[in-house]
């Protein structure tokens, strides 16, 4: 059985990206959603309708009022989740990205196995990341089938939406035998067994998606990448990955194939415009025409970056080639579960890139030119971003979109500006979970406390 939703009226002051350059603001509008959990009309203070609206909604028990501190926005996707590194979010962080997966990463994914362990640990992050916003995540999963199904219950249970993926990585020569799929058939198969479950259990849900997920070029063969891109077409669903993460994991892919894995993917079926790809801070000016050129999305995971990426990737130059960009907080390689220290930290690093680290050189040569983002762009990748990715109507408060909502406490508002562009910009830089009072999936309360 499906999720119930009911009509309710949200009344709240609101803002939401319409491009990456422009937020939109409404004071105390009144925001209708149907059945469907859809956005069926917004309703402005000046319109003829409100008042009766607004009325009939609290005769009827539908409304839904926000206190004057409070604010409407989009709730955030996330494109980039390792579900099972939650236990270990900001851990070993100085090792290089190989031997922290190695020593750190496979290890704690192989207890997955453990059903009682999987059920504790998604548990308790699926309610992490609704409470700091998180409406919609990406994840990647375990090569433990009954595990990525006890994950889907869980944001099934809470009510966050949710794309799924069960890991494939097959490659004897960079995976330990512990934690591998035995073969390449067998991960093939248990990949489309995925699939198929999800699509049976949650065919009367729209939370619940599967994603073809080779890890990354690394971990899989050559048969398995060519396999995934025929089940991703063959069952049109999402495909997920890392591209061009590190020096190191660039580097392999060249040394084994004589090419990028932006490369490597589309020969294989998969780098297309359902392929969501993580981090890309390598990427070279032809990949990024490839991206465009396949209309393939990028997951930008800037804190993860920051100790794995090597380089800062140039959101700002993608946005300008029109390339789908989105926001990440890849767990645990990105040590927080809030998109909004992950906004901060993309605001951050653009800016770095921009002026430069290396003082000894002079100042004209010292960074990138014209790559600082704003605030606006930061939240257009969180919310529209991310959605465009994941071809869902959501990331809007608009009609005809998901009522996919957070309501978050500006608070310091009673003691500074109540401008709205300063609103907006101390809700981007100042908010904690704390600060959310209230998240809806599909106009549905959660209930995340």
């Amino acid at each position: 059985m499906g999720l119930i939703y009911s009509k309710k009226i949200i009344k709240g002051s609101f803002f939401t990206s319409r491009t990456d350059k422009e937020v939109y603001f409404v004071k105390d509008a009144l925001i209708e959603t149907d059945d469907n959990g859809e956005i069926t009309k917004i309703i402005n203070p000046a319109d003829q309708d409100y008042q009766r609206t607004l009325e009939d909604a609290k005769e009827n028990k539908q409304l839904v009022e926000t206190r004057d501190d409070e604010y409407v926005l989009p709730g955030f996707i996330d494109l980039h989740v390792h579900a099972p590194q939650w236990p270990q979010a900001g851990l070993a962080l100085d090792q290089p990205l190989n031997e922290w997966l190695e020593q750190y990463t496979f290890p704690l994914e192989a207890k997955y196995q453990d059903v009682e362990f999987a059920r504790k640990s998604y548990r308790h992050l699926t309610r992490n990341l609704v409470k700091n916003g998180t409406t919609t995540a990406l994840y990647f999963g375990t090569i433990h089938e009954d595990a990525n199904l006890i994950l889907a219950e869980e944001c099934q249970h809470v009510g966050q939406r949710a794309f799924i993926g069960q890991v494939v990585m097959d490659n004897p020569e960079q995976t330990p035998k512990y934690y591998r799929d035995s073969s390449t058939k067998e991960a093939l198969n248990k990949t489309i067994d995925f699939i198929k479950q999800i699509r049976t259990l949650y065919q009367d849900s729209d939370l619940i998606q599967p994603v073809v997920t080779p890890r990354f070029v690394p971990s899989c063969t050559d048969e398995a990448l060519k396999g995934l891109g025929q089940i991703a077409k063959k069952f049109d669903v999402l495909v997920q990955s890392h591209c061009s993460e590190s020096d190191w994991e660039h580097g392999y892919a060249i040394e084994r194939f004589g090419k990028t894995d932006t490369e490597v993917l589309k020969q294989y079926g998969l780098l297309n415009e359902k392929s969501v790809m993580a981090h890309g801070t390598l990427l070279t000016e032809a990949n990024m025409d490839t991206f465009k050129d396949e209309k393939a999305a990028i997951a930008h995971c800037p804190i993860s970056n920051a100790y794995f990426g090597n380089a800062v990737l140039p959101t700002r130059k993608l946005l300008e080639k029109k390339i789908k960009v989105g926001i990440g907080t890849d767990i645990s390689g990105g040590f927080s579960s809030s998109m909004y220290r992950n906004i901060q930290q993309a605001l951050i690093s653009s800016r770095m890139l921009e002026d430069g680290v290396d003082a000894q050189k002079p100042a004209a040569e010292r960074g990138v030119a014209g790559a600082r983002i704003s605030a606006k762009q930061a939240f257009y990748m969180a919310t529209i971003g991310g959605a465009e990715a994941l071809h869902i109507r959501a990331g809007q408060i608009k009609v005809g979109f998901k009522a996919d909502l957070q309501i978050v406490r500006d608070e310091l508002s009673a003691i500074s500006s109540n401008a709205s562009q300063d609103v907006f910009e101390r809700l981007m830089y100042q908010t904690n979970a704390d600060n959310i009072s209230k998240v809806f999936v599909s106009g549905k309360l959660v209930d995340h406390k």
